[in-house]
């Protein structure tokens, strides 16, 4: 069986860790590598990296952050890529009140918010650790400062997932169907009991998905 090349993107302040369990279950079906989004300062830059170091012609899957630098490599480089995965990522650039510091929070700094227990702890506490406070001040302003995505994902003609938790704080179920009516064809799955993180919250779900979406 051919397996499918897949670029698996992180969210802000996370590492190869949020997605080692799709990683190792994906095997049989995808060759997955990690994308590396936290050398860059602009969402194009982290793109361009990623499309350097990724086969001629491969899926990608990424989560908010990565979901974003996903729908870039698609606007650069759309006769590369083969399908495209979106988790906890967003439609639109409406404003919300949150500063840098509030984005950041919310995701995926637990030091920076003592009220953020319930959303993170353990592996992606020790996830933003490891990256670390420079990389993730990078990452959060790249974000705050993405580009307008209405012309890529206006452009999207590959079999597309839309997937959200039914908890995320960030971006909301409503906020994903709002992306998912924009593209055509595209299918939605709600994690439930779940929040912004899903590969790493629902391992085995996301993993499904991802082998459904690859059919």
């Amino acid at each position: 069986m051919r397996r499918t090349p897949l670029m698996l993107l992180p969210a802000m302040g996370c590492d190869g860790q949020l997605w080692a369990r799709q990683i190792m279950d994906l095997g049989d079906v995808a060759e997955p590598e990690f994308g590396d989004l936290s050398q860059d300062g602009t969402i194009a830059a982290m793109a361009a990296r990623v499309l350097a170091s990724a086969p001629p012609r491969f899926a990608v899957a990424g989560v908010s952050l990565g979901g974003y630098v996903a729908l870039e490599v698609l606007r650069q480089a759309p006769a590369r890529v083969t399908r495209i995965a979106l988790f906890g990522t967003r439609a639109s650039m409406e404003a919300r009140t949150r500063s840098v510091a509030d984005q950041g929070s919310i995701a995926t700094a637990p030091h920076a918010d003592p009220q953020l227990s319930a959303i993170v702890s353990g592996p992606a506490a020790a996830m933003a650790e490891r990256v670390g406070p420079a990389v993730f001040a990078r990452q959060q302003r790249a974000l705050l400062a993405r580009p307008d995505i209405a012309e890529a994902i206006a452009a999207i003609r590959v079999p597309t997932l839309v997937a959200v938790g039914d908890r995320d704080r960030i971006c909301t179920p409503d906020d994903a169907l709002s992306l998912t009516r924009l593209i055509p064809q595209a299918h939605f799955h709600m994690l439930r009991s779940c929040g912004h993180l899903s590969p790493m919250e629902r391992p085995g779900e996301v993993t499904q998905l991802l082998r459904d979406w690859l059919r």
